[in-house]
């Protein structure tokens, strides 16, 4: 009996082709990590050929920067929502802020820590990082400038607050700090901040 042809592959639109392609990329990281995530493995576990996902990420630092705006961009979307439920008061916008942060840490599992290390790996990784940390940042002071008692809260402040979040994030993720406690922690960190400003 002679074997059955192959259907032809369907062609998807490219938006529906990029979203395919990282979620595949980010079940790779977690299942074999960040250093086996080149772009000719995740051709072949998404199925395609090679040419379709230089296409789309050019190379393996494209590849790691589109997966963290991707992250990125889901977090802003829980900042946005948690603030928009907060009342206008410092504590409840504090507790929008931690509890955001460390649920989409935790949401993205231990892939989002490998691909912050990979980020770490180069000067142009290095500089979409700091690009979107600075956005954070940015908007910590959308959120909380208006509650600071005296002048504004200094710039070096926010980058406080980013730090205990990233550091207490990990702390929960590996399992040495309980999600309350930290959470409870970073709320007081960004509380006092603002405050003595």
């Amino acid at each position: 009996m002679p074997a059955r042809p192959e259907p032809p592959r369907r062609r998807m639109p490219r938006e529906q082709r990029t979203r395919q392609l990282l979620d595949v990329a980010w079940a790779l990281v977690g299942e074999e990590g960040t250093d086996a995530l080149s772009l000719g493995r995740l051709a072949e576990a998404a199925g395609v050929t090679k040419p379709v996902a230089y296409d789309h990420f050019v190379t393996r630092n494209g590849l790691l920067a589109a997966l963290y705006q991707d992250y990125d961009q889901r977090q802003t979307a829980v900042f946005e929502e948690r603030i928009g439920k907060a009342k206008a008061q410092l504590r409840d916008r504090a507790r929008a802020i931690a509890g955001g942060y460390i649920d989409c840490v935790l949401s993205q599992g231990s892939e989002i820590q490998g691909i912050l290390a990979a980020l770490a790996g180069s000067p142009e990784l290095m500089e979409v990082k700091r690009r979107y940390q600075q956005d954070f940042t940015g908007k910590c002071a959308t959120w909380l400038g208006g509650f600071a008692t005296g002048a504004e809260v200094p710039e070096a402040g926010f980058w406080a607050i980013l730090g205990a979040a990233e550091s207490l994030s990990e702390a929960v993720a590996a399992g040495l700090v309980e999600q309350p406690h930290a959470e409870g922690e970073l709320e007081r960190l960004i509380v006092s901040i603002v405050k003595r400003s």
